[in-house]
């Protein structure tokens, strides 16, 4: 069976929630720049375009139901925002309110799954809403917001916070299978500068035989994509054996791979266009992020070694 590559972004807003441009001209600058399938994703809020209807009948990008089920809960004064994607739903989702973080997360991941969907759980260090020591409680969640592009994610973390890699890595350790992600989480589509939240940032990569919104869904929810902030990817192999991985050369940028292990070990560093590592079966999990010279990054998901060995 012949796959490709299908770029796409989950994490996207108009004026239908808190965007700046209505849906038909969000979903036009996705097309003008080449993306293949796109999710948008109004707070509490279906936007649904048709283009059967009227002069519309394009091909690109695929558009795939979507909502950011948003909960946000005042815990000790202090409110928390609680997001969650829900992509490929059926119906409109009405967020659930709990009394603790963890209830309040998968009381509406279960009604995502509900609603025929699979959850992406969004910018943990947003307000600092959360860590992997709420997330390592839930179930059901397919994806992690590991790269946010709004300029208020703190994807890095600080000083007595953790980054959203180590948060991910933290729940991978507890033998937790969810794959992550990197997002525009677009809502500013005039002003292009680093204080707005502009799309083109971050976006994902999935592999598939067909462009389809029930295939391109289920190939998120099972990890065959790799996320993106401008690191290309031209294969990825992997073996009960091996992780062998082909990068784009693009300008005069070199790159290194990180291959990370179990608690966020850092396993081994290669350079070139063609990271090679031999897997571990003693790691309870191995993945990779490959970064450019220029700043840029890409994440192939983990690998985990009791579904190989």
């Amino acid at each position: 069976m012949k796959y490709k590559w299908y770029k796409g972004n989950i994490h996207t807003h108009t004026t239908k929630s808190d965007g700046d441009d209505t849906p038909d001209s969000v979903v036009k600058w996705y097309r003008k720049h080449d993306y293949d399938f796109l999710v948008l994703s109004d707070h509490n809020h279906l936007t649904l375009l048709d283009y059967s209807q009227g002069k519309r009948h394009f091909k690109r990008p695929l558009m795939i139901p979507g909502e950011e089920v948003s909960a946000n809960i005042e815990i000790d004064n202090q409110l928390i925002p609680l997001h969650i994607n829900a992509i490929g739903i059926n119906r409109l989702i009405e967020p659930i309110y709990s009394d603790s973080i963890i209830s309040t997360i998968q009381a509406n991941i279960d009604n995502i799954i509900e609603a025929g969907g699979i959850a992406s759980i969004n910018h943990p260090n947003y307000k600092w809403a959360f860590t992997h020591k709420e997330l390592t409680h839930i179930k059901g969640a397919s994806l992690l917001e590991i790269y946010n592009g709004h300029p208020t994610s703190n994807n890095d973390g600080g000083p007595g916070k953790f980054s959203t890699e180590q948060i991910w890595d933290f729940v991978l350790s507890c033998n937790k299978k969810i794959f992550g992600v990197a997002t525009d989480d677009s809502h500013n589509y005039h002003d292009f500068i680093p204080s707005k939240s502009n799309p083109g940032r971050g976006w994902l990569m999935v592999k598939s035989d067909k462009l389809a919104i029930d295939k391109i869904v289920e190939s998120l929810k099972l990890g065959d994509f790799y996320s993106s902030t401008g690191v290309i990817l031209e294969e990825i192999n992997i073996s009960n054996k091996s992780i062998d991985i082909k990068i784009c050369q693009e300008e005069q940028f070199i790159y290194k791979t990180q291959f990370i292990g179990t608690n966020g070990e850092l396993l081994a560093t290669v350079p070139g266009i063609n990271p090679f590592f031999k897997l571990d079966k003693n790691q309870i999990y191995t993945r990779a992020t490959i970064i450019s010279s220029g700043g840029k990054k890409a994440w192939i998901q983990p690998v985990f070694m009791d579904y190989l060995f």
